[in-house]
């Protein structure tokens, strides 16, 4: 069931939206050559707390950690852990906090000291441009497939492929809820967007094939090709005013 959110709510995830803006800002500064994946897990717990909100994935059906962070070919999900970070590997950080019971979720991703070639950029830079072009689709009135298909359409127009395993969702009082969002789709089909609903569109991109595989630890998706994978997300609320987005930063509102 598809759940519209009241004014007090939409402020609750508001709420929950700043935090995860102003920490994935932190963590971005310390994805740096040398640090641990898990120093970063640490960090990622301790400014969710200090702001008055509880990580959302720590727990969440038992994954151990407060922030995923996939590494080059590592697509989502990724376990914080000793792995120590190199110079050009590209880091994907995905989080969320609930603020009384609500959930805001969002994802960047992040090359250490810049990227190795100029594919690998550009596989950053159309990932990115994909999630824009999915948020600008969430008008009122529109379908599920015309997000769907304006992610799709940015993606495959650069030779990149988009990981269809793993989608989009809505959010609220649970990190996932109806609808999906896939990041592939046709336009006019699927449910319909109307005020009120908050979705999560998050563009998982891969340099080679869609196909992915889970690694043991149940939780680490991979690409199975070996290829880089890139991910952004943001959550929004359709708005009749056009879509808004709690999870950005506030110096990118301008």
């Amino acid at each position: 069931m598809i759940e519209l959110k009241s004014a007090q709510q939409r402020e609750k995830m508001r709420r929950a939206g700043r935090i995860v803006a102003e920490v994935l800002e932190i963590l971005k500064t310390r994805v740096q050559a040398g640090v641990r994946t898990r120093d970063l897990d640490e960090v990622a717990e301790a400014e969710i707390r200090a702001r008055g909100g509880i990580p959302a994935f720590k727990g969440y059906r038992g994954y151990p950690a407060s922030v995923c962070v996939s590494v080059n070919e590592q697509v989502v999900h990724g376990i914080p852990g000793s792995r120590v970070l190199r110079r050009n590997d590209l880091v994907s950080l995905d989080l969320g906090a609930v603020v009384d019971g609500f959930v805001g979720d969002a994802a960047i991703s992040v090359f250490v000291d810049g990227p190795p070639n100029h594919a690998a950029a550009t596989l950053m830079r159309v990932t990115e441009a994909a999630l824009w072009a999915g948020i600008a689709a969430a008008k009122v009135g529109a379908r599920v497939g015309d997000v769907s298909a304006a992610v799709q359409e940015e993606v495959e127009a650069h030779g990149f492929s988009v990981v269809r395993d793993f989608v989009g969702h809505g959010v609220g009082r649970a990190m996932h809820e109806d609808p999906q969002v896939p990041n592939y789709g046709v336009r006019g089909r699927g449910a319909l967007l109307r005020p009120g609903l908050a979705i999560a569109i998050e563009p998982m991109v891969n340099q080679g094939g869609h196909e992915v595989d889970v690694l043991e630890d149940g939780w680490t998706v991979v690409t199975r090709d070996g290829s880089l994978s890139c991910h952004f997300e943001h959550t929004i609320f359709v708005d009749p005013q056009g879509p808004e987005i709690l999870t950005q930063n506030a110096k990118d509102l301008v």
